[in-house]
């Protein structure tokens, strides 16, 4: 079995490295693509502040489908499965640990009540809950915390994402904000 360098600097000429650090039975999915996504530097701005910052009247435009004095919830424009929700507090900060009490117990209330939202209007077979707190760990904006909900269903991903590079999403984004709306007013 190679080592950890041997490893790495076998894969660094392109080709794939033998051996792995789990054994010889672990796979590997090379997914190159990816790094134009890892690698790159944010836009300028917040588009969550710009979000929060915006009058209601544009909402539908926004894809906001819920908004309090704090937080909102919007479509994820890049969504993994219809109804991918981002719940985000109008704060612009991306420390959870340093969140005053009152504003993350709204967060975590509007993600509870989203959950249900989404229950009612998709009945999926369950959920993925949860944040990405700095770049490293998958935020494509580290700076403006948000909890995303990806409803579920068995069989919902396929070799559609990888051999293609596509997701298959069964409607729009508009008719995805025009069925969860009314849930929220």
């Amino acid at each position: 079995m190679l080592s950890l360098t041997e490893m790495t600097s076998a894969a660094s000429d392109g080709s794939e490295p033998q051996g792995s650090l789990a054994g010889e039975t672990l796979g590997r999915l090379w997914t190159p693509w990816r790094q134009e996504y890892v690698g790159s530097v944010p836009a300028p701005g917040c588009f969550l502040c710009a979000l929060a910052a915006a009058g209601p009247e544009d909402d539908q435009a926004n894809l906001v489908v819920h908004r309090q004095p704090d937080v909102l919830v919007v479509l994820n424009r890049f969504p993994y499965n219809p109804g991918h929700l981002l719940v985000a507090p109008h704060v612009h900060s991306g420390d959870l640990v340093s969140l005053e009490p009152g504003r993350r117990d709204g967060l975590f209330a509007l993600v509870q009540r989203a959950t249900d939202v989404l229950g009612r209007v998709y009945q999926p077979a369950g959920f993925n809950v949860g944040m990405n707190l700095g770049r490293v760990a998958g935020a494509g904006v580290p700076d403006h915390l948000h909890v995303h909900i990806v409803p579920r269903w068995a069989g919902d991903t396929n070799f559609m994402t990888v051999s293609a590079e596509t997701r298959i999403l069964p409607e729009t984004l508009d008719q995805t904000f025009r069925k969860l709306r009314p849930f929220f007013n």
